[in-house]
Parts: C-alpha cells; structure tokens; sequence
C-alpha cells in the first residue's frame, strides 16, 4: 500500500526557514511494498558518487540488495538486529555503508572516512527525498557479521544501515510504539545549546 500526501503531522516549526527537501525528510518504518526502478536506485547512488570527501578519495563502499531478489534480501537483512529485521524487510532497498579506512593515495589513515561516507548517504538521502522516497539509517546492525558474511578485507568498516522505499501504512507496524513514531512530531535541540559564537558554550 502506497500512502500519498504529506508528513504535516511530523513538522514542527523551524526556528529559521530551510529548504523544502530539508523539511520534508524524515525517517519513516513504515515501508510500502512497491520496487524501485534499477533507473531510480542508480539514480540515488549517484547522488552518492558526488560527494566531497577529504583529498577527493570517495571512501564510501554500498552493499545493497532488493526485496525481489529474495536470496540476498535475506544476506543483507541477516546482518541487522533483531529489533530491525521486523520492519526493514518490507522496504523495497536495503543498504549497508562501508568506509574504507585509508587513503587510497598513499595507505596513511583516514579520520574523515566515517564523515565522508555519512556525507555520501546525506546526499542520497536528500535526493531520495526530491524522488518522494524516505530513508531510514540505522546503527542496529552487525559490522562483524557484515565483515563475515560478505568476506570483506579488514581495512575496510561496516559503517551503518538504511532503507529506502516509497511512505507505506503506519498499521503494518507490529509495535506499538513504532507505530506511534510515525506521526508523532520531530524534536530537536535549539541552536543555542550546539552552536557557539567565539567561546565553547557561550
């Protein structure tokens, strides 16, 4: 079942104006069954391959696999907890990021994979959301069965998981409280306890 309309009930006021994709995104569970296109999949990892990254070196690696393709649909879902297998199976694409860990340049370590492949699914996610779909990231998953499982060399690290998929209905949720989450309002902390003029906390 696809669900139309907007996410009203997840909006809450800005305390500044942002960009309509900006506001509009948001992290649904409830998934419809509809595919995606290979054209749209394409499409959202190519939003991905345009990413900036430290010294150019693209560390973000993607696994993916589709709920058509029952065999690795199961690879990939079997590399997630438990409390996400439940609601992530119905998304027509599942995901997990990898970073590489080195320059590719010159083998030295690289502190800015992580933030580079988190830019990476950033710009996936703001084209997903200009393509009407929604994504769900997710820290609860195994980067030690992600190793295993796909033989994947040491230098490279299981980043996190996400989903993409078109709004589905918030009833399919077995759990009460996830169901909740669908439509209760977005919270964040205000600007004044994260941004700071000249002194730290000030």
């Amino acid at each position: 079942m696809v669900v139309q309309g907007s996410n009203d009930k997840k909006k809450q006021n800005r305390q500044q104006p942002i960009h309509p994709l900006l506001q509009k995104r948001w992290s649904p569970r409830a998934y419809s069954d509809e595919l995606l296109s290979e054209k749209q999949i394409q499409t959202l990892f190519e939003a991905a391959r345009w990413t900036p990254s430290s010294y150019n070196d693209q560390p973000w690696y993607f696994l993916y696999a589709t709920r058509d393709n029952e065999e690795q649909h199961n690879k990939l879902l079997s590399c997630l907890n438990e409390g996400n297998r439940g609601w992530a199976q119905n998304a027509p694409l599942l995901v997990i990021a990898i970073a590489r860990s080195h320059f590719s340049r010159n083998g030295k370590p690289n502190r800015h994979a992580w933030h580079d492949v988190g830019q990476a699914i950033a710009h996936l996610t703001i084209q997903a959301t200009a393509m009407d779909l929604y994504v769900h990231q997710m820290a609860g998953f195994s980067p030690e069965k992600t190793l295993e499982t796909y033989n994947i060399p040491g230098e490279y690290e299981p980043v996190t998981a996400f989903v993409v998929g078109l709004l589905g209905d918030p009833e399919q949720l077995e759990d009460e409280n996830k169901r909740a989450s669908e439509t209760k309002p977005q919270r964040r902390k205000p600007q004044e306890e994260f941004v700071f003029d000249g002194e730290w906390r000030q």
